[in-house]
C-alpha cells in the first residue's frame, strides 16, 4: 500500500479545491464552444500557475514545485475530476520538465527553465508526431524510412529545420517545444535523429491547423510548421544523431502514468455522476439505485476504478524507486477501464446520458481520446517485450 506524506496530502487539497471552484464551473461551457481554437481559456490556467500546478515536477532546487511521481499522480487525479483536457495541458508541461531536468544542460536550463518558471502563460510541447509518422515512434523498426522524416541540416553554428509535425500537444499555445528531426535518414530512427529545443518565436516557425477533436476539446493539438526554422547548436539536446537516447528514461515513461492518473479523475467523476443520478432518479415506484441492475453497473465502475486506483500509485511508486516497468501495462488497463466506466455511467443515466447539456456524454467523448494518445496496439506490445 502506498503511503501518502502530509505533503501529498496539501497538494492533494489544493488540487481538490481548484478542480471543484475553478475547473469543474467551465469544463462543460468550454467543450461546447465550436471553433476548436478558442476552446482554450488563458485565465484558468494562469489562476492553476498560480498555486504551483504548472511547476509542479520541477525540481525544488530550480524553484519549482518538486512532487515526486505519487504526488504528482495524486494531483493529477484530482484535477481531472474537474476536466481531463485542462488538467493534461499542466501536466503536460511536467513531461517536459522531466526531460529539461534529465537532458539539458546547465545553459539550456538557464535559458529556458528560468523563465518558464516566471511566466504563469509559459507552456511546453513536443513534436513528433508526423502525418506518416505517429506509433512507430514509440516502438520503432530498423527500417530507415519508417518513423518522422523532419529534416535538419546544419549550417555553421545553427541548423535549418523543414517539415510539420501533427497533433501536437499544446501546439498552439505553447511558448517552447521539443522538436524531434532526422538528420542522419540513412540510417534507423534511433541512430539517426537529433532533439532541439525551439521556442514558438523563431525565425521560421509557425502553428497550422488547430484540430477539431471529438474529446479534450480545451487541450490545443495543432499543426506546426517549419520552414527554413533556423535554430541555434545550442539547443540540441543531448548528442547529434543520439535524440531517442535524450528521450530515456523517466521522460519516456511518465507520460503512461500521466494518463493514467489523469483516467482515475474522469472515472471519479463519471461514478460521481452515477451515484447521484442513480439515487436521485425514480424509476418502478423507487429509486433506480434499488434496482439491482443499476446496482450490478455501480458496482462493476467502483471495482474497476479502484483496480486502477491502486495499480496507478503502486506504479507511481515504483518509478519513484527507479522502477517503470509496469508504466505501459498500467496505460493500457487505464485506457480500457476509462472506456467501460464512462460508459456504464452513460449507460444509468438512459436518454439523459446522450444529451450534450448534461456532462456524461462528455466523459465518453474525452475517453475515446485515450485509444489514440500512444499507439494502443504498440503499448500493448510494449507491455508484452516488457515481461519477455
Amino acid at each position: 500500500m502506498v503511503e501518502f506524506t502530509g505533503e501529498h496530502r496539501t497538494w492533494q487539497a489544493a488540487a481538490r479545491e481548484f478542480a471543484e471552484r475553478e475547473i469543474r464551473p467551465i469544463s462543460l461551457e468550454r467543450d461546447q464552444i465550436t471553433d476548436p481554437a478558442a476552446t482554450f481559456d488563458w485565465e484558468i490556467i494562469k489562476k492553476g500557475s498560480r498555486l504551483g500546478f504548472r511547476t509542479a515536477a520541477v525540481p525544488t532546487e530550480w524553484g519549482g514545485g518538486g512532487l515526486d511521481f505519487v504526488g504528482q499522480a495524486l494531483v493529477m487525479a484530482e484535477l481531472a475530476r474537474g476536466d481531463a483536457a485542462i488538467t493534461k495541458t499542466f501536466s503536460q508541461c511536467w513531461k517536459w520538465s522531466h526531460l529539461i531536468a534529465a537532458a539539458c544542460t546547465a545553459d539550456q536550463r538557464r535559458r529556458f527553465l528560468e523563465p518558464f518558471l516566471n511566466d504563469d502563460t509559459y507552456l511546453l510541447g513536443k513534436g513528433g508526431t508526423e502525418l506518416h509518422a505517429g506509433s512507430d515512434n514509440r516502438m520503432p523498426p530498423d527500417d530507415p524510412d519508417a518513423g518522422w522524416m523532419m529534416s535538419a541540416e546544419r549550417d555553421g553554428d545553427e541548423w535549418i529545420l523543414n517539415g510539420r509535425k501533427h497533433y501536437i500537444a499544446n501546439g498552439s499555445v505553447g511558448t517552447l517545444f521539443f522538436i524531434d528531426t532526422r538528420t542522419d535518414p540513412s540510417v534507423r530512427l534511433s541512430e539517426g535523429t537529433t532533439l532541439f529545443l525551439v521556442p514558438s518565436d523563431s525565425p521560421g516557425f509557425r502553428v497550422g491547423t488547430v484540430y477539431d477533436k471529438v474529446g479534450w476539446r480545451f487541450y490545443q493539438n495543432a499543426e506546426l510548421i517549419f520552414e527554413d526554422c533556423r535554430v541555434p547548436h545550442a539547443n540540441v539536446v543531448g548528442e547529434v544523431n543520439r535524440g531517442v537516447a535524450a528521450r530515456a528514461g523517466d521522460t519516456s515513461e511518465f507520460g503512461d502514468l500521466e494518463l493514467a492518473a489523469i483516467a482515475v479523475g474522469v472515472c471519479d467523476a463519471a461514478m460521481e455522476m452515477a451515484l447521484a443520478h442513480a439515487r436521485g432518479r425514480r424509476q418502478g415506484g423507487k429509486q433506480i439505485v434499488e434496482h439491482q441492475a443499476i446496482q450490478l453497473k455501480l458496482s462493476e465502475m467502483h471495482t474497476l476504478t479502484e483496480a486502477l486506483r491502486a495499480f496507478t500509485f503502486r506504479t507511481a511508486a515504483e518509478a519513484d524507486a527507479g522502477d517503470a516497468r509496469n508504466n505501459v501495462a498500467l496505460m493500457n488497463f487505464a485506457t480500457d477501464t476509462v472506456q467501460r466506466v464512462t460508459h456504464l455511467n452513460m449507460d444509468i443515466h438512459g436518454a439523459l446520458g446522450v444529451m450534450r447539456d448534461q456532462g456524461v456524454e462528455k466523459l465518453v467523448r474525452d475517453a475515446a481520446i485515450w485509444t489514440h494518445l500512444a499507439g494502443d496496439s504498440v503499448q500493448r506490445l510494449k507491455a508484452v517485450r516488457n515481461l519477455l
